[in-house]
């Protein structure tokens, strides 16, 4: 019996192939999320990442591991880590654009690494699934398509399609244990497993939930049972769908729908930070090339079939730009053609006397100058909609203007464009590249086994595989490879609402009683009120999720390390704005106990009091 390798190799890229379009729009997605995550810690830049703020370098020493290294690290100055955040967002939007597409992932993964170990405080499950979920982005070719980098490709040769590697395997079994692996830690709490009252429990949580979410709390028991039990299994068995040999284009298609519909679901009910959109785009690298060529040949017309864009072959500024313009307008087949090399004389003539680009719509007609852009960009399959504002009649003229401008002047326009340099790549998976890939992968999977061995839920159980895997857990090998699970942050435990949310529920009071006697709360800087705040008064004390995962861990067994510092910064914070009979004498930091109860039983409420200290 003859094996048939094309129709087997046809088969692997099918399954674990990924289509380019789908990489780069993961990429675009990505690199989105990353700048909007950086441009939200950089407001609490000082408080949250320099020894001015609430975690000094020296107070890393006793809370984080030693492999942990960090760019921010070398000045604990907060102009120095300005600059670094500055650096992260530059090269992150170079990722944005696939700009040295794969030089900028590496760079971004890096600063990512060592955003998240300078504050270890603020760690929560987005920014563990952003560094896994980066790692391997490192080993993808994310700049095949809708790129600078595929822009200015010289290749005459077609890319692939798909891309069939190593590092896509690896990308989808990381993906699947994000799910699964939580739904195991779920499925040893009997909230999840056996009670199905864990959904109650997770939109009870008032540092997570949403009005959305209070108001589904309410639901019949019956009901959220069935919702816990529906969300335990779906996280089990859905991420396998993206496996299914058969008919897998239609099992990805609607893992990606069902699964992007989850996690909208999740950003109504919870409060979760970049949680939802981060997840809903590592989906988008599973879009099935079936869909991209459903979508090419439904957009495909005599308008788009019919354009042609003619350039200064003269002016490389002139050059590149229509090939950006083709690129991120996503037109590919349209024809980028010299004006001198026309056959018909007149267009380069008309490009002289113009002193413009002639493009050329499907009935013929020249178009030149801003009236030319706003045409090719209606013909856009996304970016249609912004014609009708390219011609309103005042953009119109100013637009026109500044392509004149830019026309008289091409000489210095291309020292905008002259950093982008031509290159010749071909879409080719790298013998090493793959090998590597698949230690990683190895390793990854190995550090999950471990994490979820290490559940404490486990400790005293007598199954003879979770005994096996403790065993493995806490073998030489484990301790003698853990450092570089620590190094690349590759290790991981998917503990999200697992193994049962949180029901240490509650809210803080910081108050400071004055050189004068006075008392004040300096989370509102009113006197201290005890009451329950309303959850528009919590997202003001908790105004994103870095602030409300130090307060979570504040309430952890870690607060113990962090109270000290946090009070000296509160006590420095505050005497630094204020005269000497204004300034605290004594700080108390309450936490008031809301500990969550099964539904229809009684809420308590207790005060107490975590840290206390002098600020002189």
């Amino acid at each position: 019996m003859q094996i048939d390798k094309k129709s087997i190799r046809k088969k692997l890229e099918e399954v674990f192939g990924l289509d380019l379009r789908s990489l780069a729009l993961f990429r675009i997605g990505l690199a989105l999320v990353i700048i909007a995550d950086l441009i939200i810690r950089f407001q609490d830049l000082t408080i949250f990442y320099s020894d001015a703020g609430i975690l000094p370098r020296e107070a890393l020493v006793g809370i984080s591991s030693p492999w942990y290294w960090s760019i921010y690290n070398l000045s604990g100055q907060s102009w120095f880590e300005g600059i670094v955040f500055i650096a992260a967002i530059a090269i992150a939007t170079l990722m944005l654009i696939g700009y040295r597409t794969r030089l900028a992932t590496i760079a971004t993964w890096a600063l990512i690494i060592s955003l998240h170990n300078r504050n270890p405080t603020l760690i929560f499950a987005a920014d563990d699934v952003l560094r896994a979920i980066m790692f391997w982005a490192m080993f993808l070719p994310l700049g095949a398509c809708y790129s600078v980098d595929a822009a200015l490709n010289t290749s005459t040769k077609p890319q692939p399609k798909r891309y069939l590697a190593m590092a896509t395997v690896a990308l989808m079994i990381q993906q699947c244990y994000i799910y699964m692996f939580s739904a195991g830690f779920k499925h040893q709490s009997p909230l999840w497993s056996i009670e199905g009252s864990a959904v109650y429990y997770a939109l009870s949580f008032d540092q997570y939930a949403t009005p959305i979410g209070q108001l589904l709390r309410s639901l019949p028991p019956d009901l959220l049972k069935i919702m816990t039990f529906g969300a335990l299994y779906f996280e089990w068995l859905a991420p396998l769908l993206i496996f299914i040999p058969f008919r897998n284009s239609l099992f990805k298609s609607i893992a990606f729908v069902s699964f992007v519909g989850l996690h909208i679901s999740f950003g109504l009910c919870f409060e979760l930070g970049i949680f939802p959109y981060l997840s809903v785009v590592t989906w988008f690298a599973f879009i099935p090339s079936q869909v991209w060529d459903y979508l090419a040949n439904r957009n495909q017309n005599r308008q788009r079939e019919g354009l042609q864009i003619y350039y200064d072959l003269d002016c490389g500024f002139c050059k590149k730009v229509v090939h950006f313009l083709r690129t991120f307008l996503i037109l590919p087949n349209t024809p980028l053609l010299p004006a001198q090399e026309a056959e018909d004389i007149t267009i380069y003539q008309d490009m002289q006397e113009q002193n413009s680009w002639v493009v050329i719509d499907w009935e013929g007609k020249r178009r030149f100058k801003w009236d030319g852009i706003a045409y090719v960009v209606s013909l856009s399959p996304i970016f249609f909609p912004l014609e009708q504002i390219l011609r309103i009649p005042i953009l119109m003229n100013w637009g026109t203007k500044f392509y004149q401008i830019i026309a008289s002047n091409r000489r210095m326009a291309g020292n905008f464009t002259k950093p982008f340099k031509y290159t010749n790549f071909q879409v080719i998976p790298k013998l090493w590249r793959n090998i590597l890939a698949g230690i990683f992968l190895i390793l990854m999977t190995f550090w999950n086994l471990s994490s979820f061995a290490n559940n404490r839920l486990l400790t005293n159980t007598n199954n003879s595989v979770y005994k096996s895997l403790q065993k493995m857990a806490k073998s030489r090998t484990a301790q003698n490879i853990d450092w570089l699970g620590d190094l690349t942050r590759l290790n991981q435990s998917w503990s999200i609402f697992a193994p049962h949310p949180p029901r240490d529920d509650g809210w803080h009071v910081i108050v400071a009683t004055l050189n004068n006697g006075q008392e004040i709360d300096l989370l509102t800087g009113n006197t201290p009120n005890w009451e329950k705040p309303s959850m528009g008064e919590r997202n003001r004390l908790y105004r994103n999720m870095q602030w409300r995962t130090y307060f979570i861990n504040l309430n952890r067994a870690i607060g113990k390390k962090l109270f000290p510092f946090y009070g000296t910064y509160l006590c420095r914070n505050w005497d630094s704005q204020h005269q000497s009979a204004e300034q605290i004498k004594e700080l108390y930091i309450y936490f008031i106990n809301e500990r969550t109860v099964p539904q229809g039983e009684k809420q308590t409420v207790t005060k107490t009091n975590p840290w206390s200290g002098s600020c002189k």
